[in-house]
């Protein structure tokens, strides 16, 4: 796995971020990868690799950076509830729509010094928390963002000031939300509302439940992955990537 470790000044403080390039000659289409409420750890590295050896050079951003380092969550603790899950609902209470996107400009800069990246439009992608976040970067970034894609994301459509689905007027990116068919944070209510932004604002945008997947199933080795939909999930999102972004070099 070839890992590059960069700190990045922000106005609210050092911002480190993983970058993986493909192997090969470039110059490659960037995409920005918004890591689940668990941080930055091995598994999402996996993933980022996966993503990089099909042509794309990604930037996985440590959301958690205001916070300082922190020991690693217990999943099977957090979902048992108590101390643990206050420890990991204050992390993410601890960031917001705005944070993420000054930490999504700095990320931005750099990959436009990077020359092994290509100049033009680029991708997101989150899960969790940062399925909101990828979103919400196609509306901030329009000039920027051509493809974003959400995977079990969850408050995509919800009443708070920093909801993507406010920001649908200002997108041009194609547009692609993987619910999981049980997901409590993306409600029947919130879909339909989601369904109706992107509609009237004439996005491109398809909208897919992954019936029986539980919030999560996407990432490798969370406690509920589900390999088939995860497998799934690299389908949607390659097919995605390549048709707005450009040919895939590699395998997935």
């Amino acid at each position: 796995m070839a890992r590059e470790q960069i700190d990045l000044t922000t106005s609210d403080g050092v911002l480190d971020c993983h970058i993986f390039e493909p192997a090969g000659a470039g110059p490659w289409p960037a995409s920005i990868l918004y890591m689940d409420a668990f941080g930055l750890r091995p598994d999402l590295d996996v993933m980022a690799q996966r993503l990089a050896d099909a042509g794309y050079v990604v930037a996985v951003p440590n959301l958690y950076h205001r916070s300082g380092a922190f020991p690693p969550f217990d999943p099977a603790e957090v979902a048992a509830g108590g101390p643990e899950r206050d420890r990991f609902m204050g992390m993410i209470r601890s960031i917001d729509g705005d944070m993420v996107m000054r930490d999504t400009a700095a990320v931005l800069a750099h990959l436009e010094t990077r020359p092994a990246v290509r100049p033009g439009p680029i991708g997101t992608v989150g899960y969790c928390m940062g399925g909101g976040y990828a979103l919400r970067a196609a509306g901030v970034f329009p000039d920027r963002v051509a493809a974003a894609a959400s995977f079990h994301g969850g408050s995509l459509a919800t009443d708070r000031p920093d909801s993507p689905h406010q920001l649908a007027g200002r997108m041009r990116a194609r547009v692609y939300v993987g619910a999981a068919g049980i997901d409590p944070g993306f409600t029947d209510e919130q879909r339909r509302r989601l369904d109706e932004a992107l509609r009237a604002a004439g996005v491109r945008y398809e909208i897919e439940v992954y019936d029986g997947a539980q919030h999560g199933f996407a990432v490798h080795n969370h406690r509920v992955y589900d390999r088939a939909a995860s497998e799934r999930h690299w389908e949607r999102l390659l097919k995605l990537l390549h048709a707005e972004l450009g040919p895939m070099t590699g395998t997935a």
